[in-house]
């Protein structure tokens, strides 16, 4: 009889043969956008049905506000929050929505100016748009540690006990923030190692200091820099910003990470931080809307709103087959929501509302439809469906098809920002206020 351990080795080739390189998991949702940072979940009773009130598991009201995203191991969920000045790291029980604990990590400004350009040396520091602030990037998890990342630069790593084990800030380590709108990358855990890029105006044009675009890698267990790689791109000013979080992409014989920045994607070695490739001249400007890989194909927005493109990754190296993308899209491309890929389709949602689905093959249009409202959250894929969230706190659930068919309309009654978890047929979205889970009541 075969082993238990010897299955489940079977399994994970299985499925990673199928995937493309990606090794899918329903266990937890460790960090943004999932397991593999695509936004596909393996739930297969997901509700597609609620309201304000109706399967609803529960809900709780959140201290303060934010952008994060929750992540989830076991019972255990993590989120940030700004109160005030104060940054928080919150942790929750998954099937009670009960608060565990709250800890200030620390306090922070939000630099608010009109929504304009940023003329001289404004360019030297950071402001932050209306619609987020300091807690913008998502925490991750690797069931023993929980790193959480602010807007100002503060980093910390805490057990599940809320015991803080190490705190810096990339800031006063690495210099002042230059990107235009307030940084929101969130950090990676890979083996012991927490990865942070920063993706920011390099000032070139400008007279006196110049700032370094780079990723950085530090010691989980102690918070010791292990490495640190420059990005250099060819991009200026605010185009050479980025706030988009690396994805995986895993072959036979390798890990890499993949970036999209500075009108340039390219991949990392996530233990040395070696560049392994990269694809100049994808001209488009600062990018809010981050890759996604489905298929052995990584899929990417040019800036501003510029075109969706893919590129073939050769399944030995994960360096691209060709020099151009295989195929771009321009019409109604998003500019912060990240696209997702499933059944050999590839669903996009423009920021005011035209969602599409696109052949991830070639291209190819096969519906464009007009959602209602205006859109940031990134949409999720999970059994046949993609939910897509507007700022409303409205999701529009519809086929992962060819033909457009909506299969439900649900309203939350409160804005949304943060893109959703999915965790044991539950779905857990972040409001401007609330943090909900959606699905049937645990029992007692």
């Amino acid at each position: 009889m075969l082993s238990f351990k010897f299955l489940k080795l079977i399994l994970l080739i299985s499925i990673t043969s199928v995937t493309g390189g990606a090794v899918f998991s329903d266990t937890n949702w460790p960090s943004w956008r999932g397991p593999n940072g695509n936004s596909v979940a393996v739930s297969k009773s997901l509700p597609t049905k609620w309201s304000d009130k109706e399967n609803v598991a529960w809900k709780i009201s959140i201290v303060g506000d934010g952008a994060s995203s929750p992540c989830i191991w076991g019972d255990s969920v993590f989120l940030t929050a700004q109160d005030g000045e104060k940054l928080l790291a919150l942790k929750f029980d998954f099937k009670t929505g009960k608060n565990l604990w709250s800890k200030e990590l620390s306090t922070g400004e939000t630099i608010r100016d009109p929504l304009r350009g940023k003329p001289g040396d404004q360019r030297r520091r950071q402001k932050f748009h209306k619609l987020h602030n300091l807690a913008s990037p998502s925490p991750v998890t690797d069931g023993k540690s929980v790193v959480f990342l602010f807007g100002n630069g503060d980093l910390a790593c805490s057990n599940f006990e809320g015991t803080i084990l190490w705190k810096k800030n990339l800031q006063k380590d690495q210099g002042v923030f230059t990107i235009w709108w307030g940084y929101a990358n969130s950090p990676l855990i890979h083996s012991n190692l927490v990865i942070c890029t920063v993706m920011q105006d390099s000032l070139e044009d400008l007279e006196g200091e110049k700032a370094q675009s780079f990723l950085i890698a530090y010691d989980l267990s102690s918070g010791k820099e292990v490495w640190k790689t420059p990005r250099k791109t060819i991009a200026k000013a605010e185009s050479c910003d980025s706030y988009t979080t690396p994805i995986y992409y895993k072959t036979a014989n390798q890990t890499q990470i993949i970036l999209m920045g500075g009108n340039q994607l390219d991949a990392y070695d996530p233990n040395t931080g070696k560049q392994l490739w990269k694809k100049e001249g994808l001209n488009g400007g600062r990018t809010i809307t981050g890759p996604t890989i489905d298929q052995n194909k990584v899929f990417a927005t040019q800036g501003m709103r510029g075109p969706l493109i893919a590129f073939d990754l050769d399944t030995s190296s994960g360096v691209p087959t060709s020099e151009k993308p295989v195929w771009e899209y321009s019409k109604n491309t998003s500019d912060s929501c990240c696209p997702v890929g499933t059944n050999g389709l590839i669903f996009i949602v423009s920021d005011n509302g035209f969602a599409q689905c696109l052949d991830a093959n070639n291209g190819t249009i096969y519906w464009n439809e007009r959602l209602g409202g205006d859109f940031k959250s990134s949409p999720l894929a999970c059994n046949g469906k993609i939910y897509f969230i507007n700022l409303e706190g409205i999701c529009t659930i519809v086929e992962a098809t060819k033909t457009f068919t909506v299969v439900a309309k649900n309203s939350l009654g409160e804005g949304v920002i943060a893109s959703p978890a999915v965790y044991q047929d539950h779905l857990l979205i972040r409001t401007r206020k609330s943090l909900i889970c959606i699905g049937n009541p645990f029992a007692n």
